[in-house]
């Protein structure tokens, strides 16, 4: 099998699909990101995110138990085991209700408590910080419960189910940005209910289209302790991974308050929705394809998974240049277009988090092929292990005078070095041939960035005196540098050749569009 044959119509169809949903997201969230800031002010705008963030960072219990349920719902899929699919679904509702006791058990005991006293927020907004708490409890639960239903869309690969969810969800966050406006009460409190309206409202559609469309995601009581036993263990080492990952996220949001207050999570906020909005691209791509990575090892073909690995985090890195490096460049500008008002630090945080943001994306297919296998005992351990040291060494660094960028250039270096150690561990657990990974991945991304960014980096300083031309110039030559590097130096000879026949038959279809009108 291979992603050139009988997959590839599927992957190309689920890959527009889910860049649709992802372009209409991002496109209400840039305007509604700046909407929100201007309405909330800079000061509540920090504030809601560094107190949904004490939420988040418990959060791991639930993207943990996503691994784990994304991995064993695709796997019987792609052995075709129908019986053991919906098993391996009810056993999940169980763990996650679970989970999701324990999250708010949690959350009202410690997390308040961490809230009233540890926080460094204005004593006058600490009752809207409460309700904004309150709801971010009750939408990570909604967040949990949803794990299954969107594992078995992702598995069956109906991305079109995302997509037009989708159009719903942006169109009820714009609707919250007007509440907000015409509403007199407290925005930020308010801001904080709608959302949880929201993210309600979102559940209830995945799920009924589950349940119109999926036998096996139809809730049935079943209590299967052999399968109770492997998810759980699973979710255990997969646990440390993510708690790694909430660690270098939230964790470092909520160290920045403690040192600088909410100014700075504002700045951290915001740069956090680009970076969001820019690796969407990258994570709806992959969303098409992980699938297959895990599909393929359950039927043993090796071959064509390490081809799929190296070519989703080739084509991941070059479709993230050639998004982040304009924004880079331009950060400071593209800022003050969107927003008006820039928060001191968003710039530089900009910058650290979308670099540190495309090496975790390419590593992202190493991840899946690790989870795919079932032994992830190892591989959580040592990635897991040395990502969670990211908060302590930030700590140290801040204690001893550190600026706020510095705990971003520490999360940098530490993503760098698990980025080697992931290569290793796929070594022994899938055989994974390092030096052609590096040749074919490591070496040629290299290749691509020194040969497409001196132009547009030339042309930034030159370009000084009329910002928009700068900024308008950056971007078309980045996108012609890196498009063109891309092409020629990052794809071999039979993936340029499919591109050209896609291309061929888009335009065939064009010009046949234009003379049937």
């Amino acid at each position: 099998m291979s992603i050139y044959t009988s997959n590839n119509s599927r992957i190309a169809k689920n890959t527009i699909l889910l860049y649709f949903r992802m372009i209409l997201t991002m496109l209400v969230s840039l305007y509604t990101s700046r909407v929100v800031l201007n309405t909330l002010g800079v000061s509540d705008f920090g504030i809601y995110n560094v107190v949904g963030g004490i939420v988040a960072m418990l959060g791991f219990l639930n993207v943990s138990m996503s691994v784990t349920t994304q991995r064993f719902i695709t796997f019987e899929l792609g052995r075709g085991n129908y019986k053991r699919l919906r098993i391996v679904f009810n056993t999940s509702l169980l763990i996650l209700a679970i989970l999701s006791l324990i999250l708010v058990l949690i959350a009202e005991t410690l997390g308040l408590w961490f809230l009233w006293h540890k926080m460094q927020i204005p004593v006058e907004r600490m009752d809207a910080a409460f309700y904004v708490f309150q709801g971010s409890i009750v939408t990570a639960v909604i967040f949990i419960m949803s794990v299954p239903f969107n594992a078995i869309i992702i598995a069956h690969e109906r991305m079109s189910a995302f997509a037009y969810i989708s159009i719903i969800e942006v169109l009820l966050k714009l609707a919250i940005v007007y509440l907000l406006l015409f509403f007199p009460y407290d925005k930020l409190v308010l801001y904080a209910f709608l959302i949880v309206c929201v993210q309600f409202v979102i559940f209830l559609s995945y799920r009924f289209y589950c349940i119109a469309n999926f036998q096996e995601s139809r809730f049935m009581l079943v209590f299967c302790y052999p399968y109770l036993k492997k998810m759980a263990g699973f979710t255990g080492w997969t646990f440390l991974g993510n708690l790694a990952s909430v660690t270098y996220t939230q964790g470092l949001n909520i160290l920045l308050n403690l040192f600088f207050g909410p100014m700075i999570n504002a700045a951290r906020g915001i740069a956090v929705q680009v970076q969001n909005a820019i690796t969407q691209f990258s994570i709806n791509f992959q969303m098409a394809l992980n699938p297959q990575i895990t599909k393929m090892y359950a039927i043993d073909d090796l071959p064509s998974m390490y081809k799929l690995i190296e070519r989703s985090s080739k084509f991941t890195f070059c479709l993230l240049l050639l998004l982040s490096f304009p924004v880079i460049l331009e950060a400071d500008f593209i800022l003050k277009l969107w927003l008006g008002i820039v928060p001191k630090y968003t710039v530089l945080f900009l910058r650290l988090i979308l670099c540190t943001a495309i090496i975790d994306a390419v590593a992202n297919p190493l991840m899946v092929s690790a989870a795919a296998t079932g032994k992830v005992k190892l591989y959580h351990s040592a990635v897991g292990g040395l990502l969670l040291t990211i908060l302590p060494i930030s700590y140290v660094v801040l204690k001893n005078g550190g600026a706020p960028e510095s705990v971003f250039i520490v999360h940098l270096l530490i993503c760098v070095i698990a980025f080697v150690v992931r290569l290793y561990i796929l070594q022994s657990l899938i055989y994974l041939d390092i030096k052609r990974y590096l040749y074919n991945v490591v070496g040629k991304s290299v290749l691509i960035m020194l040969t497409a960014l001196p132009l547009p980096v030339m042309l930034k300083f030159f370009l000084v005196d009329n910002a928009i031309f700068s900024l308008m110039v950056v971007c078309v030559v980045c996108l012609f540098a890196v498009s063109i590097s891309s092409f020629y130096i990052g794809l071999d000879k039979y993936e340029r050749c499919f591109i050209k026949e896609k291309l061929s038959v888009l335009l065939l279809k064009v010009k046949g569009g234009k003379k049937n009108t």
